[in-house]
C-alpha cells in the first residue's frame, strides 16, 4: 500500500536525516530501489516525472507497477509515488493515476502569481484526496524535460507566501541543478538556505539535483532542514557503468549472455547498491 510522504517527511525534519526520492525509469529501475529500501530499513520515495512516464506507457502504467512491486516483494517499509516536477495539467493526471504524492513546479509559470495562485488551488485538491504536495519557488539549474533552468536563489519571501498555502514540503533553488554538475560549480548557498528556512520554519525543505553534490555539502544542507533528496542522475550513472562494464568483458556473447535478464542485472545490482549507500548518507537507515 502507497502512502503519502508528509508523515515520513516530518519525521525525518525532526530527526535531522532526509529521505531519498529515487526516480523510476522502469521496472528495473524499481524493483531495485524497492529492494533497497527494504535492506536498509528505510522509507523511500519513489517518484516519476512525466517524461519518463510516457516512456513508460503513461502514468497509470507506473502507477501500477510500482503498486505491484510492492505488493509482489512483500515490501514493509512505507513507500511514497511521487510525481517530480508536474505541470498543473500534470497533476490532475496523476492524481488520477493513483499516485500518492505530487509535486507542482510553479517555478516556470510566467509570474509568481500563476504559481501561488495553482499551488493554493492544488494544496486543496491533493488533501481533500489524502495525498501531499510539493511546490517549487526558484528554478532548479539543469535541464529536466526539457526545461532548462540557470541556477536560481529562491526568494526567502516568496518561499514563505507557497508555504503558508499549506504544501508539505517545498523546493526551493540554492544553486543546485539537474544532471552532471560541472567543474565550475560555485556550491550550494547556504546562507539562502537559512534565509529560507527561517522564513518556513518546520517544513521540510527538498534539494532537486541530488546526484553529484560533495557529501560534505549534503550533511549540511540536512542539518539545515533539508528532509528530501531528489536523485536520478546518480543512479543512471551507475546502472549505465554496469552494464558497459558487462558489455565491455564480452559476456554478452558468453553463453546465453544476450539474454536481456543477464544484460540488465549488472545495472540492477549496482542500483540496489548505490541506493543502500545514499540511504546510508542520507541518515535514513532504519527509520521505517
Amino acid at each position: 500500500m502507497l502512502v503519502n510522504a508528509a508523515d515520513m517527511l516530518k519525521k525525518a525534519e525532526a530527526g535531522h536525516y532526509a529521505l531519498g526520492a529515487f526516480n523510476t525509469n522502469n521496472l528495473e529501475w524499481t524493483l531495485a530501489v524497492l529492494q533497497a529500501a527494504e535492506e536498509a530499513k528505510s522509507p523511500i520515495i519513489i517518484q516519476c516525472s512525466a517524461g519518463a512516464a510516457k516512456w513508460m506507457g503513461g502514468l497509470t502504467v507506473c502507477a501500477d507497477m510500482v503498486k505491484a512491486c510492492v505488493e509482489s516483494m512483500g515490501i514493509t517499509v512505507p513507500v511514497a509515488l511521487h510525481l517530480d516536477h508536474g505541470t498543473y495539467e500534470d497533476c490532475f493526471k496523476a492524481i488520477e493515476a493513483g499516485f500518492s504524492s505530487i509535486m507542482y513546479d510553479g517555478s516556470h509559470e510566467e509570474t509568481f502569481q500563476i504559481n501561488l495562485d495553482r499551488t493554493k488551488e492544488l494544496v486543496e485538491v491533493a488533501h481533500a484526496k489524502g495525498l501531499s504536495i510539493e511546490a517549487e519557488v526558484g528554478g532548479i539549474g539543469g535541464t529536466e524535460d526539457g526545461v532548462t533552468s540557470n541556477g536560481e536563489l529562491a526568494d526567502p519571501a516568496e518561499c514563505k507566501q507557497i508555504a503558508d498555502l499549506g504544501v508539505d514540503f517545498l523546493a526551493c533553488g540554492i544553486g543546485n541543478i539537474h544532471g552532471v554538475y560541472p567543474e565550475d560549480w560555485a556550491g550550494l548557498s547556504f546562507d539562502r538556505l537559512s534565509e529560507i528556512k527561517a522564513e518556513v520554519g518546520d517544513l521540510p525543505l527538498v534539494l532537486h539535483g541530488g546526484s553529484g553534490i560533495p557529501e560534505d555539502q549534503i550533511k549540511k544542507a540536512i542539518s539545515m532542514g533539508v528532509s528530501k533528496i531528489n536523485v536520478n542522475t546518480d543512479l543512471q550513472l551507475a546502472f549505465t557503468a554496469a552494464v558497459h562494464d558487462y558489455f565491455a568483458a564480452g559476456k554478452d556473447t558468453q553463453g546465453k549472455g544476450y539474454d536481456p535478464r543477464k544484460v540488465l542485472k549488472p545495472g540492477r545490482d549496482a542500483i540496489v547498491e548505490r541506493t543502500k549507500e545514499l540511504m546510508e548518507q542520507f541518515g535514513s537507515l532504519n527509520k521505517a
